[in-house]
C-alpha cells in the first residue's frame, strides 16, 4: 500500500499511439501538437494517475471504458515507457518529479526508512499496522508536517518555488508532496482532533493555490469529503472545476489522483476498475468546457502514471520475503521500541525493495549479505564501499561509481568493474552502456544508496515477490511496485499542446522540461 493509501486509510479511522490510432504505432518525444499561437502562456496542469499502466489503459480504452483519456489521447501523444525514480514508492517519485533530483539530492529514500540522527523510523504511511506502533502523532507529524517542511531538503528546489520566483503561480491538488514559498494552515478535523493527540492544525509551506482533501480546500463547496476525508478523485476533480469555472487557473497546477492505485493493489496490474473510476473523473473535468476540444485551447495537458505495478504471487509462503527469517540470529529494532544497546540492525520494507540497517559497528556486512543471499527470490544486494557502489547477485558481482569512459543512453558517465549482467546492462565496443531489465538503473541506484547516512543495504526483489517487514501490508495475488525492475518503473504518459521537446523520458527530467515550456 503507498504513503497515499495509507495515509488516506489512517485519516478514515510525452509520447502517443496507442490503439486509439490508425497506425497502431508509438511515438517518441519529441512532439508537435497544437502550437500554441495565443499571446497568453499556456495553462500547464499535469495529471499523476496513480499506478496507471500501458496494457490496462489500452484495454480500456479500446473496450471504450475510458472516454476522456482516449479524447486526450488522440488529441496528443502518447509513450509507455516514462522511466521513474528508486525506489519506485510515491513519495520518492514525486519528490523527483518537483525537484528533477533524484534522492541523493532531494534526500527522500522511501516510503519507511531509518534516520539515523534522530534514531527511528521514519515511515509516511506503509500500512495501518505500522502506524499504529509507531503512533498516530508522530506518523501525523511526520506525514502532514516534516515530509514537506523538514525531509525534503532544501538544497533543492520545488517547481513550485521556482515558478514562484519567476512570477509565475502555481497550485496544487490533492498531492501530498508540494513544497512552495506560501504558508498555508491544514486543519485536523474536528473528530480526529478531540479524539487524538493531534493538534488543531499544522502549518505548512506550499504553492499560492494549495488543496490537500479536507485539511485545506479551494472549493467551500466541495462536498466529497466523506470519503477518505477528500483524499479521492472526486474532490480533486471538483477543485480542478472550480479553478476552472473561476478562471482562477494559475498557470502551472499539479493534480493527484489516487483510486486506481488502491484498486491496483487488490485486484493487480491488468484490471481496469481504477482507470474507469478516474475517467468518469476526468469527464466532469472536460464537461465544464463548452465543447471537449475547449480545453485544448491555449491548454498544455500532461497526464502520467508515477509507477507500475508487478503482479504478486497467490500464494503466502512463496510470495512474501520476511527478512527476519534470514536475520533471525541478530537483535532487530521492533517498530514501538526506541533503539536500545541491544539493536544490531534495522529492517525497513518498501513493498518489492528494502533497506536493511546495521546499526551496531561490530558485526561483519559480509556476514549478513550472506545469509541474505541464500534466498533465491531476492534479484541483488547492493552497498556502498568506499567509493564504490558493490552489486551482488548469487554469485556474481558488479561495482561502479560516477565517472569515468562508460557512457548511458542519458550521457551519464560511469566507471565499471564486474559481471555487468547483474544489472542486465549491455555494454558495446564503444563503451555505450544500454540498459535491459534496470533502466536508468546506475544513476537511480546510486541516488537511493546516497540517499541517507548509515551503513545500509539496498535489497531488489526478483518478480512476484514482495518484502514484508514487522507489520508492513502485502499484496498476495494483487500487485506491488517499489523494485527497480522495469515491471516497476515504466508508466505511460500524455502530452497534448506542446511541441517542446524533453531530452530523456524520465520522471526525473519532467521538471525543467516544464519550466522549460512555461518561459
Amino acid at each position: 500500500m503507498g504513503f497515499r493509501s495509507i495515509f488516506i486509510l489512517f485519516l478514515s479511522i510525452l509520447l502517443i499511439g496507442c490503439s486509439v490510432h490508425k497506425n497502431n504505432e508509438e511515438q517518441d518525444l519529441p512532439i508537435a501538437i497544437q502550437t500554441n499561437n495565443n499571446k497568453n502562456p499556456p495553462k500547464v496542469v499535469l495529471l499523476i494517475i496513480d499506478s496507471l499502466m500501458d496494457k490496462p489503459l489500452k484495454q480500456a480504452i479500446q473496450e471504450n471504458k475510458a472516454p476522456a483519456l482516449a479524447f486526450f489521447l488522440n488529441h496528443g501523444r502518447y509513450n509507455k515507457n516514462l522511466v521513474s525514480s528508486y525506489p519506485t514508492m510515491s513519495v520518492t517519485i514525486d519528490s523527483s518529479l518537483i525537484t528533477g533530483t533524484y534522492p541523493d539530492k532531494h534526500k527522500i529514500p522511501g516510503l519507511v526508512w531509518y534516520d539515523e540522527d534522530e534514531q527511528r523510523i521514519i515511515n509516511y504511511g506503509n500500512g495501518f499496522f505500522e502506524m499504529v506502533k509507531i503512533g498516530v502523532s508522530q506518523f501525523a507529524e511526520d506525514s502532514l508536517y516534516q515530509f514537506n517542511n523538514v525531509d525534503l531538503s532544501h538544497k533543492v528546489e520545488t517547481i513550485h518555488e521556482v515558478l514562484d520566483k519567476r512570477g509565475k503561480p502555481t497550485a496544487s491538488i490533492n498531492s501530498i508532496i508540494y513544497r512552495g514559498n506560501y504558508e498555508h494552515t491544514l486543519k485536523i478535523p474536528k473528530v480526529l482532533a478531540k479524539t487524538t493527540a493531534l493538534p488543531d492544525h499544522y502549518n505548512t509551506s506550499g504553492p499560492k493555490i494549495l488543496s490537500v482533501g479536507a485539511f485545506i480546500r479551494q472549493d467551500e463547496k466541495n462536498k466529497h469529503l466523506v470519503n477518505r476525508i477528500g483524499l479521492n478523485d472526486a474532490f480533486a476533480a471538483q477543485e480542478l472545476k472550480y479553478l476552472i469555472e473561476k478562471n482562477i487557473l494559475p498557470e502551472f497546477s499539479i493534480m493527484y489522483f489516487p483510486v486506481n492505485d488502491h484498486v491496483v493493489h487488490r485486484k493487480g496490474p491488468m484490471t481496469t476498475e481504477g482507470i474507469e473510476k478516474l475517467d468518469k473523473q476526468l469527464q466532469e473535468v472536460l464537461n465544464v468546457f463548452p465543447n471537449w476540444k475547449n480545453a485544448l485551447d491555449n491548454m498544455i495537458w500532461i497526464i502520467i502514471g508515477d509507477s507500475n505495478q508487478s503482479s504478486v504471487k497467490k500464494n503466502k509462503k512463496e510470495a512474501l520475503i520476511d527478512l527476519r527469517d534470514a536475520l533471525s540470529n541478530y537483535n532487530i529494532l521492533k517498530l514501538d521500541e526506541p533503539v536500545q544497546n541491544k539493536d544490531e540492525l534495522v529492517i525497513t520494507a518498501n513493498e518489492r525493495m528494502a533497506y536493511v540497517y546495521k546499526i551496531n559497528e561490530d558485526i561483519p556486512l559480509q556476514d549478513i549479505i550472506s545469509r541474505l543471499q541464500t534466498d533465491e527470490r531476492i534479484a541483488w544486494i547492493a552497498w556502498k564501499e568506499n567509493d564504490m557502489i558493490q552489486v551482488k547477485s548469487e554469485n556474481q558481482e558488479f561495482r561502479f561509481k560516477p565517472g569515468g569512459v562508460f557512457r548511458d543512453v542519458y550521457n551519464q558517465t560511469w566507471s565499471i568493474k564486474g559481471n555487468s549482467s547483474v544489472l542486465d546492462l549491455a555494454i558495446d565496443n564503444n563503451n555505450q552502456i544500454k540498459y535491459g531489465d534496470y533502466p536508468d538503473g546506475l544513476a537511480r541506484l546510486y541516488g537511493a544508496l546516497h540517499s541517507q547516512k548509515g551503513d545500509f543495504l539496498i535489497l531488489d526483489a526478483k518478480p512476484g515477490y514482495e518484502f514484508i517487514g514487522e507489520s508492513s501490508p502485502e499484496h498476495t495475488g494483487g500487485g506491488a511496485h517499489g523494485s527497480m525492475h522495469k515491471n516497476d518503473s515504466l508508466t505511460p504518459i500524455i502530452v497534448t499542446g506542446t511541441d517542446k521537446s524533453i531530452d530523456h523520458l524520465r520522471i526525473v527530467d519532467l521538471k525543467e522540461w516544464i519550466l522549460d515550456i512555461l518561459k
